[in-house]
């Protein structure tokens, strides 16, 4: 008799139906669905149906015409920017630090732990960690400048916009430099040691090395943290909303707080708020495609270039020989 065989890919499916079936009810349902509302009348607390709008985009061009919209959109372009950058320059430092052969510091294992500590602790615990920081009349901000001479008496500083803008930077840079060190680490810890050696014994000093082999060879990785970063920046929520409540004078409302406040305050206005997100799904795009483009490998895409040309050539010498062969 002979023996059955096992198929070993029904089980591979019974795995992951699981997770599939969690994302397409969990993930992709409700993407679709936001898609739709935003071309819908959907809105208010207790409403069931919607219609379509003769007017298709009309949900749209009120988001894009919304002074709050277009002052949440700056907001959150300027926060993530204000973070992103020193975020990125002090983990690639960092990174370069702990992944140096010669010289190890001591001890390097804890201070990444250290680093990497505020990215787990959670939005709540550090909004209101910040809150008592920079508490008014008392908290230790405010201590410490009475103390300096640095002021006469307590401020307020989380009325002032740009002290509340800077203030959030701040926090998403120190909640989220730690987990870049560490992306950036990996990608440094996978370049070959023998490129590193060949520099060392071509006379190159540190900063050579770093800008002409590390960074060259990181480049997939940058662009990794860089998309990251603009999609987690421009989805920033928690901290502004935890934290200051998209205050003073809406200075720290993002766009996420703005799209949140449409669909669950006030007049729940679920059609704009599906508008206003797949406003920002289109802006993501575009600037992922730009930076896709930017940080490219011009010289891989030469080469696909070089290959797809001699392709041609030989497919059209081939069709030509036969030609000759037929005749």
């Amino acid at each position: 008799m002979k023996k059955k065989k096992l198929n070993y890919a029904k089980w591979g499916y019974i795995f992951c139906a699981p997770a599939t079936i969690a994302f397409l009810i969990f993930s992709l349902y409700p993407i679709f669905f936001t898609t739709i509302l935003g071309f819908t009348d959907f809105k208010g607390m207790t409403a069931t149906t919607f219609h379509f709008l003769k007017e298709p985009f009309a949900n749209f061009q009120a988001i894009l015409n919304s002074e709050l919209f277009k002052k949440a959109l700056g907001n959150t372009f300027v926060m993530w920017i204000c973070n992103f950058i020193p975020q990125i320059l002090l983990a690639l430092l960092l990174a370069a630090m702990f992944s140096r052969t010669h010289n190890k510091l001591k001890g390097q294992g804890g201070f990444k732990v250290l680093m990497y500590m505020p990215n787990i602790i959670t939005a709540a615990t550090i909004a209101i960690l910040f809150n008592a920081f920079f508490g008014y009349p008392m908290g230790p901000i405010n201590d410490i400048f009475q103390k300096l001479g640095w002021s006469a008496g307590p401020v307020e500083f989380l009325r002032s916009k740009t002290t509340a803008r800077g203030v959030v930077s701040f926090i998403q840079f120190w909640m989220w430099y730690g987990y870049t060190m560490i992306v950036l680490l990996s990608g440094i810890l996978g370049i070959s040691p023998e490129i590193f050696e060949s520099a060392e014994i071509d006379g190159a000093n540190g900063w050579q090395t770093f800008w002409q082999i590390t960074i060259p060879n990181i480049k997939t990785i940058l662009l990794f943290t860089l998309v990251t970063s603009l999609i987690g920046g421009l989805q920033m929520f928690d901290i502004p909303k935890l934290f200051l409540l998209g205050g003073p004078d809406n200075a720290t409302l993002t766009t996420s707080v703005f799209i949140y406040n449409q669909a669950f305050s006030g007049s729940y206005l679920y059609n704009r708020a599906s508008a206003a997100s797949l406003i920002m799904f289109l802006i993501i795009c575009v600037l992922s495609a730009i930076m896709f483009f930017m940080l490219r490998d011009k010289d891989e895409v030469a080469l696909n270039k070089l290959m797809k040309q001699k392709e041609k050539e030989y497919r059209k010498a081939m069709k030509e020989k036969a030609k000759g062969g037929n005749n």
